[in-house]
């Protein structure tokens, strides 16, 4: 694949303005330090360039651009849009977000407006064209970066306004509305467009995470993800009029629940997302995270910010101890990155982000833990020129992730509060992670036949021709997992009829009959065929077999012997069916059996609590190798031989990684 850069770009947010000239020309010589060669800029500087209504003042950011040109550096330019200027909240007070509760908000925070305000579009489209007319012609301007984490929500007037028309275009008649959200529930029918109401606290809402009707507040999700993405689309297309060949992102925020990134990232050049893990996060979920990101596109993403040090935002902030921001950055490129970028370049001053980790800290100066590994991490990137750009991971394993689910099923009343999406995705996620077997995450629209394995655990909505394609998938050859929570609801959360899994039954070969909901002290046992035991919660399937054979059983609880792990044969192909929340060694039993089923390996034949992963060009293929134990592990056997991309040394037997340590190893594909 050829990649969208012609280096790494390494840098990230870099705020001059906030600071008096004189200590730019000292920025400029510590990053040159560190081998940065990009900045993102102008990210929240809409109140300095336009200070009123009709007045605009390029000055300081023509100071920005013609010093960052001058050093040669790929300039990720940022259309400020993400922060209203007071001037604006002033005049047009309409212009600003309603929250969830119905508070209309006053000036002040970041992601403020309203995104049906026809204000706020007036001018940031207006701001947007002032950018690019001045500055698009600019040959080191890489890519443009609209607006920065696109994410919050609004229940304003406007937006109900223009909820209507998004529901007229997509349901055609009030009946079909009441039908789709089963309105005859609690006399809700309505007769009126006008009669439709915001899901907030003041309407459906009962508490920000659930719903008294959740066909209503899964189409209010879908219309903010699609009002947000409008915004999006108005300032690339004004971008794109001027500059036809420019290269156009938005910066995502992993598995961010309030927006459709798979839809999002069909009109973006590129998929940009920031990284910012908690200290005690598994580094399985990172890992799955990127591969989300690589999978929105299927191609090479852009790290657009990381902590060269610690947050200031979460809970505990900790620092990253000595090596580990390097090991992270490499395992972000192992994932699908091209580049490497950080908030932020400067520590500022004030401000709720001042603790956040910067490459200059508020000391000034470069003789810093902190900067030495970003200066080496820096020589190690540029060293490598263009040699890993644009490859690929190529993969077997596909993991289906999808935000209608994300949503409905945690609007679902019942049968468990602690019934979570990502962490339900994550647990199959582990276990492949573990194993070093390369895994894509995708959409429940992808292509299937691409993989010879799929998971689909909690797959709640199936909808349109969804459970067509898996069985096509599955008659062919593949092999699927799914579990409990699969099948039950349509596109607007309506429950199929004739039995549970719905339209995943016949090749599921099971009914489901009921579902037990075990409290977090309540555990259950699954008996496997060959005397193996694993503890199971959390939900209970209650099922019968039709066709498929039992695996395993439940050993206790009046539903003792029934079965909880399935297979089906369906085709040429098996279906998986785990109907409870297995413990890992449980899950790991069953996926190992399902891997071996379906043909796929890991990425290296041994066994070893190292990550390694593949990035493959036309030429070569690259085995990032990375310990993130806390503990020496050997290096295998199999990458010995192999050249350090970083070092230039061979690989030998009975080499050890210590802790965040790092290789790189190459092999020509022949």
């Amino acid at each position: 694949m050829k990649s969208k850069f012609k280096r790494i770009l390494y840098g990230g947010d870099y705020n001059p303005n906030q600071w008096p000239e004189e200590i730019w020309a000292e920025d400029m010589r510590i990053f040159r330090d560190a081998h940065i060669n990009s900045a993102t800029i102008n990210v929240f500087s809409w109140a300095k360039i336009q200070p009123s209504e009709n007045v605009y003042d390029f000055s300081c950011l023509d100071k920005m651009i013609d010093m960052l040109s001058r050093e040669n550096y790929d300039i990720v330019l940022a259309t400020s849009t993400a922060a209203l200027p007071a001037w604006m909240v002033k005049k047009y007070p309409e212009v600003m977000s309603t929250d969830y509760e119905g508070r209309q908000h006053h000036f002040g925070q970041r992601h403020n407006a309203c995104p049906n305000s026809l204000v706020y579009q007036k001018y940031a489209k207006a701001l947007t064209a002032k950018l690019v007319e001045r500055y698009g012609d600019n040959p080191h301007i890489t890519y443009w970066h609209i607006n920065n984490e696109y994410g919050a929500e609004c229940y304003c007037d406007n937006c109900k306004k223009a909820f209507h028309v998004w529901l007229k275009d997509k349901y055609k008649t009030i009946h079909a509305v009441n039908t789709a959200w089963n309105m005859e529930f609690w006399g809700h029918t309505i007769y009126d467009w006008d009669e439709i109401v915001v899901p907030n606290a003041l309407g459906e809402g009962i508490g920000k995470e659930k719903t008294a009707f959740s066909g209503i507040s899964i189409d209010y999700r879908r219309f903010i993800s699609d009002s947000l993405l409008s915004n999006y689309k108005m300032e690339r297309d004004v971008i794109r009029a001027k500059q036809p060949h420019a290269l156009i992102t938005t910066n995502l925020m992993g598995t961010f629940k309030g927006l459709d990134y798979f839809k999002w990232a069909k009109e973006m050049d590129i998929v940009s997302w920031d990284n910012y893990p908690a200290y005690d996060t598994p580094w399985s979920q990172v890992a799955m995270t990127h591969d989300l990101m690589r999978g929105l596109k299927n191609e090479p993403f852009m790290l657009m910010e990381q902590t060269p040090s610690q947050q200031n935002w979460q809970k505990y902030n900790s620092l990253k101890r000595p090596g580990q921001m390097r090991a992270q950055s490499y395992q972000t490129l192992a994932h699908g990155a091209d580049t490497i970028q950080f908030f932020q370049l400067r520590r500022s001053v004030g401000g709720c982000e001042k603790f956040h980790g910067a490459i200059i800290a508020h000391a000034g100066t470069e003789n810093t833990r902190v900067f030495r590994e970003t200066a080496q991490l820096g020589s190690e990137l540029e060293s490598f020129g263009n040699k890993t750009l644009g490859s690929a991971n190529p993969s077997r394993v596909g993991i289906i992730f999808d935000w209608d689910n994300y949503w409905a099923l945690e609007y679902t009343s019942g049968p468990s509060e602690d019934l979570k999406y990502v962490e339900q995705i994550h647990n199959y996620y582990k276990f492949f992670y573990n194993k070093n077997i390369s895994v894509d995450m995708i959409p429940v629209d992808a292509d299937f036949s691409q993989y010879n394995l799929i998971a689909a655990p909690v797959l709640y909505m199936v909808k349109d021709n969804m459970a067509e394609e898996l069985e096509s998938f599955v008659a062919n050859g593949g092999t699927l997992i799914t579990s409990f929570m699969s099948g039950i609801v349509d596109q607007s959360d309506n429950v199929h009829l004739g039995g549970y899994p719905g339209p995943l039954r016949s090749m599921a070969g099971v009914w489901v009959e009921e579902i037990d909901a075990l409290a977090p002290e309540q555990k259950n046992h699954a008996r496997f065929t060959d005397g193996t035991t694993a503890s199971c919660g959390l939900l209970c399937d209650l099922m019968h077999l039709e066709g498929a054979e039992a695996l395993a059983v439940y050993e206790d609880d009046f539903y003792q012997g029934m079965p909880v792990v399935t297979r089906n044969h369906f085709g040429k192909g098996n279906v998986y069916y785990v109907g409870s929340q297995l413990d890992e060694t449980g899950l790991e039993k069953v996926l190992t059996q399902a891997v071996a089923d379906a043909g796929v390996t890991p990425v290296i034949p041994e066994a070893t609590q190292l990550e390694v992963t593949v990035r493959e060009s036309e030429t070569t293929r690259f085995y990032y190798v990375m310990n993130f134990t806390g503990e020496a592990q050997p290096l295998p056997d199999s990458l010995a031989g192999k050249t350090d991309l970083i070092t230039g040394e061979t690989a030998k037997c009975g080499d050890s990684l210590k802790p965040w340590d790092v290789l790189l190893l190459t092999e020509m594909i022949h």
